[in-house]
């Protein structure tokens, strides 16, 4: 990218200009994302091995590796093509064996001369009592011993390079550092005893032992805040950009709002309460609305959607609430339409399907301002679709979309406020990664009339047991679900699994009772079966995971998850919150294979001790690692080198917290600090970053 300070040339130059690095190698480490020298300074240890000097072999316990100095005896070729060399040494108390399987006498005599001393060092284990170092890591005159490190740092590989070649690209690479002014509040650097920028990345890379290589030792913290705080100043920088975008104040008489909730058979949470409240005030300010609303499953999100696009038209504007797929769309539909019509709201609802003079008819209506709220999928994007009035977007979520749509979405309505859902509690970390730009506001409490749903575990060893137990709840009026595993990583597989397991309830419970939706359908068989299952037409709905999100049966009350140890633990959780959203008491059975592993055990038991999804996020995000827990490619979720979200949660706060402050202090970033900062944006290729500085 053209602008790049001159200070950082040097560390976005050609790979092959590293020592050891040619065309083939450079291409090699492309598949580590290395594709400068600033990429391979980044790309730290993520072991060491301990090569300090022995006096002999014997004072490790074997099998280990073992550095020692050695006198070298006889060689002992191999007798037959492809057999061992052997070749006899003395370290300082006893005699033991150098072995390798390849190179030919030459080599061998020429590597390890017979009556000289070299350092040795390798993996020594015993066979028939005799010690032997298969293949030394490293054969070196005792003068080179000096350069050997006592702890060896180990680099993540791909095919087509070695430790020896990362490691002297490496060393060539610290010789290029710059000397760059400190972004980080000196008071911080100070408090958290971190070193310089380049002193880091020269410490990382000579780890003096384990501790070293932990994420809070003091090099690798200060890296991993670095990369935090980049991240962190893009979202405020994006934050600070829509801030500068004038919106429009909307602000209602709270006439609609009240008949909803007189309409309304229970009263709203706290939660629902304050959220609501939170979501009033920022509509009725100048600037433009950028808010999560993230509530575990059940909580209420709809309730609060639906006053929110009140608020716009109370102040005589427009409202849009978008999910990702028609059947959820038009779940909104089935949800608001009772509340709509309490309030005397006219609502509809806009999707691919809509064609012809009837979806001429709606972008007119739409067009003229009829339509007070509109329902709609990714539809709504297209650039015939035109409001009169926008005042607010409501996004419900699921992960799929980044920071980009939600600027993509703005522009529909100049001005419009954003309101983004979220069913899936994130951890606080992960969601200030994701969703840092955005003020946050959490529905942590359960609705009235929701009865707990009871987990139990069961064996899959007991399914005529579970069969029998579906076979009297659909006897007495139930509904269950019976999601089936995802068992390879191909989808013809998944489908044989919940085809087969269709045939066998079908057999059991008989022929109209079972219905079958899976990801292979064509969307309107699926939503033909769905329909089935919602109408009670059918009792039973086997299905692979594509019911996890959003879909509303309040009558069925069995959740059956076969395989549960291989989902992963926000997943289960999303589709026990398919059920227990009745009167009717709720049950969700975990069928597993045994052996369990005890990470599978710990998924389950704990899925079984809570239903709060926030606490089940934190476990599960100690156990997968952020990346599999929103899935990185799809999510928008930065991906870090260095930082480690599990460890270091409370980086991200601080780095969040530090990023905004600075940008209020000095907007321009024209301070000395200021200045430093925009080299680290640089440094992280944060180039999203660096246009919004070029616009502001």
């Amino acid at each position: 990218m053209s602008g790049r300070p001159e200070l950082l040339w040097p560390l976005f130059g050609d790979l092959t200009g590293l020592d050891g690095i040619g065309p083939k190698t450079a291409q090699a480490l492309a598949h580590l994302d290395i594709d400068a020298p600033r990429d391979l300074l980044f790309t730290l240890p993520y072991s060491g091995i301990d090569r300090s000097l022995r006096e002999s072999v014997l004072d490790s316990d074997l099998p280990s590796v073992v550095t020692v100095p050695v006198q070298i005896g006889r060689h002992h070729p191999p007798r037959r093509k492809g057999g061992a060399y052997r070749i006899e040494v003395d370290d300082a108390r006893t005699r033991f064996q150098l072995v390798f399987f390849r190179g030919s006498s030459e080599y061998q005599q020429k590597l390890l001369p017979s009556g000289q001393r070299r350092v040795v060092s390798g993996r020594v284990e015993l066979f028939d009592g005799v010690p032997q170092m298969v293949h030394p890591d490293h054969v070196l005159r005792l003068d080179e011993a000096e350069a050997l490190p006592p702890f060896e740092p180990v680099y993540p590989l791909t095919a087509g390079v070695t430790q020896r070649t990362m490691v002297r690209a490496l060393q060539d690479a610290l010789t290029r550092l710059p000397d760059l002014p400190d972004w980080i509040d000196p008071a911080l650097l100070a408090r958290e005893g971190w070193p310089g920028w380049a002193a880091a990345i020269a410490q990382v890379h000579a780890p003096t032992g384990p501790a070293d290589l932990a994420p809070t030792a003091p090099a690798r913290a200060r890296l991993a805040y670095d990369e935090l705080m980049a991240h962190q100043m893009t979202l405020a920088l994006a934050r600070a950009a829509r801030a500068r975008q004038p919106g429009v104040p909307s602000t209602g008489d709270g006439q609609l709002r009240a008949r909803v909730l007189a309409a309304l058979p229970y009263s709203p949470t706290g939660a629902q309460t304050r959220a609501i409240a939170e979501i009033a005030a920022d509509m009725a300010r100048p600037d433009r609305m950028n808010r999560l609303l993230q509530g575990d499953v059940g909580a209420g999100k709809t309730l609060v959607a639906l006053m929110a696009l009140l608020v716009a038209v109370e102040a005589g504007g427009q409202g849009v609430l978008m999910a990702p797929t028609e059947i959820l769309a038009r779940q909104h539909l089935d949800g608001l339409r009772p509340m709509a019509e309490a309030a005397g709201v006219v609502l509809e609802i806009l999707t691919g399907r809509d064609k012809g003079p009837e979806r001429t008819a709606k972008l007119a209506a739409l067009a003229r301002g009829d339509i007070q709220i509109l329902v709609g999928t990714h539809a709504v994007f297209q650039k015939d679709v035109a409001f009169r009035d926008l005042r607010l977007a409501v996004v419900d979520e699921q992960h799929r979309f980044g920071v980009r749509q939600r600027l993509e979405l703005g522009q529909k309505g100049a001005a419009a406020d954003v309101l983004v859902m979220t069913a899936t509690p994130i951890p606080r970390s992960l969601s200030l990664a994701q969703y840092g730009d955005m003020e946050v506001s959490i529905l942590d409490e359960k609705p009235p009339g929701r009865t707990p749903v009871k987990t139990a575990l069961v064996s899959t060893d007991r399914i005529e047991e579970v069969v029998a137990h579906l076979a009297n709840a659909i006897g007495e009026g139930r509904q269950a679900y019976w999601v089936c595993p995802l068992v390879e990583e191909s989808e013809s597989s998944d489908l044989m699994a919940a085809e087969a397991r269709f045939r066998s309830l079908r057999a059991a419970l008989g022929e109209g009772r079972v219905g079958l939706v899976h990801g292979q359908m064509p969307p309107a068989d699926k939503d033909a079966a769905m329909a089935d299952f919602v109408a009670g037409r059918v009792a039973v709905l086997v299905a692979t995971t594509v019911i996890e999100v959003g879909v509303n049966v309040p009558n069925a009350s069995i959740m059956v998850i076969e395989r549960a140890e291989i989902f992963g633990l926000a997943q289960l959780h999303q589709l026990r919150g398919r059920v227990g959203r009745g009167a009717a008491a709720s049950t969700c059975l975990l069928m597993y294979q045994p052996p369990l592993s005890d990470s599978g055990m710990k998924r389950l038991t704990t899925l079984r001790e809570t239903e709060d999804g926030f606490r089940i996020s934190e476990v599960d995000l100690e156990m997968r690692g952020a990346g599999d827990l929103i899935g990185t490619a799809q999510s928008g979720l930065p991906r870090f080198r260095v930082a480690d979200l599990e460890r270091q949660a409370g980086l991200m706060a601080v780095a969040q917290s530090d990023a905004r402050r600075l940008l209020a202090e000095d907007p321009a970033l024209d301070s000395p600090r200021g200045r430093a900062a925009r080299l680290l944006l640089w440094l992280m290729r944060q180039d999203e970053a660096i246009r919004l500085i070029r616009v502001g």
